[in-house]
């Protein structure tokens, strides 16, 4: 799964990173976040509506189905995530797969490794380069009995790579570059199946990281760094 992952990239390096136009004056985005957590508001990039381009907006991590009428009704972690495997026939994802996909901006994500019965060691996942990237994301809008609308997103995971798999055995599913405009395509009758694969292990580092990045309340750089 993935459950935790991090970004240090400013508005304006997202803008240049994932080739966006203008980011709305009113959109407010912290230049960086080491410890994002289920349930915040984070970055997502889709395709807009009308124009067809990359756009940036504010989404629930935790994708709340267009079906549902109460937040209560749904259980943010057990849809901070969707099974590559079984998005096409889940009732909560299926729809926004064929219609409704976003990239999630990120510059790492982190995994835990148990050691003993006792002791996890988290790990830090990112590019060799130290390139930021994109996990592919579905997202949804629903509207409660008030009138008001949620957006609000799920990362998509997969088998394991070779690397990621030492530490656990799913993965958020990364997407390359030249992929992202096929994924953000809007009202397509032939879903994206073929990008549903694992990202190549060759491209990617891991390190053991800070324990305390299991509280999400601890934030900041040292968050990467191994206690």
């Amino acid at each position: 799964m993935c459950g935790r992952y991090y970004r240090r990239s400013d508005k304006q390096r997202i803008a240049e990173a994932y080739c966006l136009g203008e980011i709305p004056l009113d959109l407010v985005l912290p230049d960086w976040d080491f410890n994002i957590a289920p349930t915040t508001f984070q970055p997502v990039i889709r395709s807009a509506k009308e124009t067809g381009q990359r756009e940036l907006v504010l989404m629930r991590w935790g994708l709340v189905p267009f079906f549902t009428k109460r937040l209560s009704d749904v259980k943010g972690i057990s849809t901070i995530n969707a099974k590559a495997e079984t998005i096409e026939k889940s009732p909560t994802f299926r729809r926004p797969f064929k219609m409704r996909r976003c990239l999630v901006p990120a510059d790492g994500y982190y995994e835990w490794l148990r050691v003993d019965e006792k002791t996890k060691q988290p790990y830090a996942f990112k590019m060799k380069d130290d390139a930021p990237f994109a996990f592919a994301g579905l997202w949804d809008a629903s509207k409660a009995s008030d009138g008001s609308w949620l957006q609000s997103f799920s990362i998509i995971t997969t088998d394991a790579n070779e690397l990621a798999a030492r530490v656990h055995s799913r993965m958020p599913l990364i997407l390359h570059t030249k992929d992202y405009d096929r994924w953000l395509e809007r009202d397509s009758e032939r879903a994206p199946v073929g990008l549903l694969r694992p990202f190549e292990a060759e491209a990617m580092a891991a390190s053991p990281c800070n324990p305390k990045v299991g509280n999400a309340k601890n934030n900041g750089p040292e968050m990467l760094i191994s206690a």
